[in-house]
C-alpha cells in the first residue's frame, strides 16, 4: 500500500472581484452616459416646471376665490373683476363625458376583437394600420369632417354633441391602442385554465381577461380624456364660446375651459381678464390632475381586490 500525499502548504486565497465600480476608461463612459441621461432628464422636466410655475403663480389668486366656481362670465368684460369659470367647467366636464360616452365602449370593444377574435389575421393588421393613422389626424381636421358631415350636409347646428363626435375621433386610437396593448399583457395560460374549466370565451373575456387588465385600461381612458379636455380647435368650431351657462348639449354655444381661454388670450397684463384666462389654464389642469388621481385610486382598489 502506498500512502497518499497530501499537501499541506497553505493555498494562495484568489482576491475577490470588486463589483462596485468600472474603472479606467470604463469609468470615464460610466460617468458620460450618467451626466447624458441626468442632464436629458431635467431638460425634460424643465419646461413642465416651468409651465406649472408660470400657472400657478399667475392663476391661482382667482382659482382661489369661491365666484370663481359658481359664477358665468356672463355680463363682465375684460376690463371688470368678478366673475368664475362656472359655464367653462360645466361645459368642459358636459362635452368630456360625451365624448368618454361614445369613444370608451367603441374603443374597448375594438381592442377586445383585434386580441381575442382576430389576432394574428390580415384584417386586424389592416384595422391596427387604421387607427395608427387615425391617431396622428390634427385635431382641426377632424373639426373639419363633423362640420362638414353634420353642419354642411344634415344642416345641424353647432352644438356639444357636434364637437364631442370630433373630439371623438382623437380618443377613440388613445383608448382602443392602450386597451389592446394591455389585453396581450394578459398571460395565454389564464385563458387556457379558464377554458380547460369548460368556461366559454366571452365568460373569459369578462372574467378573466379584462380584470386582469383593468388598471392599464383605465389608465389609457383617462389619458385619452385629458387629450381631448384640452383641445381647441374643435370646439372653436363646432361649438364656439358663451359667457353664459348652457346645459343643453344637443343645440346652442356652450362655454369651455379651452375657449375661454382662447377668448382672453391677448388681454394685456394687469387687466382681470388676463387673470382669469390663467385662472383658467390652472382650474384645467387641476381637473386632469384630479382624474389622474382617480385612476390611481381605482387602479390601486382593483389590485387589492385581486389580493
Amino acid at each position: 500500500m502506498t500512502a497518499e500525499l497530501v499537501d499541506t502548504r497553505p493555498q494562495a486565497q484568489p482576491e475577490p472581484l470588486d463589483l462596485t465600480r468600472p474603472r479606467g476608461a470604463r469609468t470615464a463612459k460610466n460617468l458620460l452616459a450618467t451626466v447624458l441621461v441626468s442632464a436629458a432628464t431635467l431638460l425634460a422636466l424643465a419646461p413642465l416646471v416651468w409651465i406649472l410655475y408660470s400657472v400657478i403663480t399667475r392663476g391661482i389668486r382667482v382659482v382661489l376665490n369661491s365666484n370663481w366656481w359658481l359664477q358665468s362670465q356672463r355680463g363682465i368684460t375684460p376690463l371688470m373683476e368678478g366673475g368664475g369659470a362656472y359655464a367653462a367647467i360645466v361645459g368642459t366636464v358636459e362635452i368630456a363625458l360625451i365624448c368618454t360616452a361614445i369613444a370608451v365602449p367603441l374603443g374597448v370593444l375594438g381592442a377586445i376583437y383585434l386580441v381575442e377574435y382576430a389576432r394574428g389575421t390580415k384584417i386586424a393588421r389592416v384595422i391596427s394600420f387604421a387607427v395608427d393613422i387615425l391617431t396622428g389626424i390634427p385635431s382641426i381636421v377632424a373639426a373639419l369632417f363633423i362640420f362638414a358631415f353634420l353642419i354642411t350636409l344634415l344642416g345641424l347646428g353647432r352644438s356639444a354633441v357636434a364637437a364631442s363626435f370630433a373630439l371623438v375621433l382623437l380618443m377613440l386610437p388613445t383608448v382602443l391602442r392602450s386597451t389592446e396593448e394591455m389585453l396581450k399583457l394578459v398571460p395565454d395560460s389564464l385563458r387556457e385554465a379558464s377554458y380547460a374549466l369548460g368556461v366559454p370565451k366571452w365568460k373569459t373575456i369578462v372574467k378573466v381577461v379584462i380584470p386582469t387588465a383593468l388598471s392599464g385600461i383605465v389608465t389609457g381612458v383617462l389619458l385619452g380624456i385629458a387629450r381631448v379636455m384640452g383641445e381647441t380647435a374643435p370646439l372653436l368650431i363646432l361649438v364656439s364660446y358663451a359667457m353664459g351657462i348652457n346645459f343643453n348639449p344637443g343645440s346652442g354655444v356652450m362655454a369651455s375651459l379651452p375657449t375661454m381661454i382662447n377668448s382672453l388670450r391677448d388681454q394685456p397684463p394687469g387687466l382681470p381678464g388676463f387673470d382669469r384666462a390663467w385662472g383658467a389654464a390652472l382650474t384645467l389642469i387641476l381637473i386632469v390632475i384630479a382624474l389622474n388621481l382617480i385612476g390611481r385610486g381605482i387602479s390601486r382598489f382593483s389590485k387589492l381586490k385581486e389580493k
